[in-house]
């Protein structure tokens, strides 16, 4: 990159750019080696630098981008690290984003993966002081395959329960794949319904969420999940923060569960995804239950606004998630 594409070229544009407030963003690459990563940092310093109105974006490889490797055939080397952690880490190390961003397309990929990719880059965003973005998958790799609408719910808020901070899909429109959100003559399919539904939800309960940060994901009720093949997280079988207590779906069902801690002030939530069918083959909604220590408000909130949340004369709370769907849960 810096031979093909030297800072010199990025200083030609910037002198050719006309600014507008149209223009949110430079794009400055996508998914590149961990070998081009200090130059790469050249070049988002210097976007920075002369376009002070738009941000420098960089999208990086999942963890099924090929290593690192030395045998007798030659073969292509994307992630240029022996590792995918070694990849996040060189370029936490190299490119200086308040932010992590990358894709991962799990319809085409696995739940496990995902969940593993997740994993890392949350780590190194709570390690760095980084912001958490990621790019998912709306449209499908098979022409028989639509994307279901639970899907694209399960994508964003296992994402959200890890601590994503920025959703992007991919892709709207036709040029890759199949069965896009508008076809090649620009018409609405029947995914133009899908994420209209979604985002809604991802917005009426990003609102409460941004409030908070998160600082730790728990895979809780795992035991008998399929999905967790290579992952390098041990699941739990329920989980104490310190202000929730024994959290966990009383059926024995999956739940991914973000830990979180407000911006300003001493409050803490969870953020729980009901993970019992992320391939949405038989929908069902869970619930999870919980208890509380102290004299705290709680609060639940879902993508369609407020959640019934329920308590017994014991003093556990009951909430319902619909499937492949999540609640926010506050103690102030």
């Amino acid at each position: 990159m810096a031979e093909k594409n030297p800072l010199e070229k990025y200083e030609e544009a910037a002198r050719k750019f006309v600014d507008h407030p149209a223009i949110w963003g430079i794009d400055t690459g996508d998914e590149p080696s961990a070998l081009d990563f200090p130059h790469y940092g050249k070049v988002i310093d210097l976007v920075n630098t002369r376009f002070p109105r738009q941000f420098a974006y960089l999208n990086l490889y999942p963890n099924y981008a090929s290593v690192a490797k030395t045998d007798d055939v030659e073969r292509v080397n994307q992630l240029g690290t022996p590792t995918y952690e070694e990849h996040i880490k060189r370029y936490c190390e190299c490119v200086p984003t308040d932010y992590i961003c990358y894709d991962f397309y799990m319809y085409s990929a696995s739940v496990a993966g995902a969940y593993e990719n997740l994993r890392i880059v949350s780590d190194a965003c709570l390690r760095t002081g980084r912001s958490m973005w990621i790019v998912l998958q709306v449209n499908s790799s098979r022409p028989e395959e639509w994307t279901s609408e639970n899907r694209l719910r399960f994508q964003a808020f296992s994402a959200m329960a890890f601590g994503a901070e920025n959703i992007i899909w991919a892709c709207y429109t036709a040029g890759w794949w199949h069965n896009q959100v508008l076809d090649s003559q620009g018409n609405k399919t029947e995914q133009y319904e899908k994420m209209k539904t979604v985002n809604a939800e991802i917005k009426t309960l990003g609102v409460p969420y941004m409030k908070y940060r998160r600082v730790s994901t728990h895979l809780v009720g795992f035991d008998r999940s399929p999905f967790l093949e290579g992952v390098n997280q041990k699941p739990i079988a329920s989980l104490d923060t310190g202000v929730f207590f024994d959290v966990r779906d009383p059926d024995g069902g999956s739940l991914v569960v973000g830990e979180m801690v407000a911006r300003g002030g001493d409050s803490r939530a969870l953020f729980v995804c009901a993970a019992n069918d992320p391939l949405d083959k038989a929908p069902a909604s869970q619930r999870v239950t919980f208890r509380v220590g102290g004299e705290r408000m709680v609060r639940a909130y879902s993508g369609n606004g407020n959640a019934v949340l329920e308590r017994d004369a014991n003093g556990t709370y009951s909430v319902e998630i619909a499937p492949s769907s999540a609640v926010l849960i506050t103690a102030d």
